[in-house]
């Protein structure tokens, strides 16, 4: 093995099959009739037997209508993970530096260490875990690459646009801004409308979440063309096979059918913020994704009994820094957050 890889570890979810899963910040909810009859319709019709068209065109067409770029602004990728593996691949590498903003999504330090990328952070104010926004800036002026998650993964706050742009024009390299959760965010979230007049900005989404399709692994990028060219060139061959580009473009065009869906987790999103506010000695930071992150005291043997005599499995992140006895649990459907209300009512004194 390289000796840079020699101490590479497997990423591990801590999974644990369970009766309830809000542990992996997936849309729980089933699809609505009408989108997964869409869906099903054209994975029967789909042919097994030739390679899948190796840019995934049609989806690119359809992405890029709804967003209003063009398809050359547009890379899909076999998930968000592939495409942020692909971004520090291209524009990251040794002697080059990528800046994050801990606690965040574990997997930009992961692919920064394959491809031998040096990472540098900026911290989150330790009370709010917002971004530091001048720590933030400072370092970008030094760094080649920068990635924004908005809202974050797993603290639930969104980035500031206008920290999002000066972040742009900070950095001779690249910005990117992981908008996995922005559906949740409500309107004006989204940093796409800089894509205009920024062009080192790359945003990432994906149909993991509010599409309720994190097992067909699909995301997209967008970007100036010659930030698309570059990603392009280095992909895997076939990354996005022919089921999984038929199933997304039954989802994106059938996306209107899903915002209702959309609305109903904000909405739960708000009545757990609350009612788990009211329990004794947990805090909860406002999120604009679909999970909450909440601190109270003994919260790994607490994750442990939920797992244990609930079958409830949220997520721990207590290792983190700055982090110590929280938990994540993601909005699920309102007979989940039910049951996970009242399974802590118990197990709280």
């Amino acid at each position: 093995m390289q000796p840079h890889l020699r101490s590479i570890e497997p990423y591990d979810p801590n999974f644990t099959a369970t009766r309830i899963n809000l542990s992996a910040n997936e849309n729980t909810h089933p699809l609505p009739a009408s989108v997964r009859e869409a869906v099903d319709e054209v994975l029967a019709a789909t042919p097994l037997n030739r390679y899948p068209d190796p840019m995934s065109d049609a989806l690119r067409d359809e992405i890029a209508a709804v967003n209003d770029v063009s398809r050359a602004q547009v890379c899909v990728g076999n998930g968000g993970d592939e495409l942020l593996y692909n971004f520090l691949l291209a524009f990251g590498g040794r002697n080059r530096s990528v800046l994050i903003c801990p606690p965040c999504f574990s997997e930009y330090a992961f692919f920064a260490q394959l491809t031998e990328t040096n990472v540098r952070t900026a911290g989150r104010d330790p009370r709010t875990l917002t971004l530091d926004e001048e720590a933030l800036l400072a370092c970008a002026r030094t760094c080649d690459l920068v990635i924004v998650t908005s809202p974050n993964n797993p603290t639930g706050d969104l980035a500031d646009l206008g920290l999002i742009e000066r972040a742009c024009h900070a950095c001779h390299g690249l910005v990117m801004v992981d908008e996995a959760y922005i559906e949740f965010a409500g309107e004006d979230a989204s940093a796409l409308p800089l894509l205009a007049h920024l062009d080192n900005l790359v945003i990432l989404r994906t149909l993991s979440k509010a599409y309720g399709a994190a097992g067909t692994r699909c995301g997209y990028v967008m970007a100036a063309t010659d930030i698309i060219d570059a990603l392009s060139a280095v992909r895997q061959i076939y990354s996005v096979n022919v089921l999984t580009q038929a199933a997304a473009l039954a989802l994106v065009r059938k996306r209107g059918a899903l915002e209702p869906l959309t609305a109903s987790i904000v909405t739960e999103r708000a009545r757990l913020q609350r009612a788990l506010e009211e329990l004794p000695g947990i805090t909860v930071w406002p999120s604009s994704a679909n999970f909450l992150l909440v601190r109270m005291a003994g919260a790994t043997a607490i994750r442990n009994r939920l797992r244990d005599e609930y079958s409830i499995l949220v997520r721990d992140f207590s290792a983190a820094a700055g982090l110590e006895d929280c938990l994540r649990i993601t909005v699920g459907t309102p007979e989940e957050n039910d049951a996970v209300i009242a399974a802590l009512t118990e197990l709280l004194p």
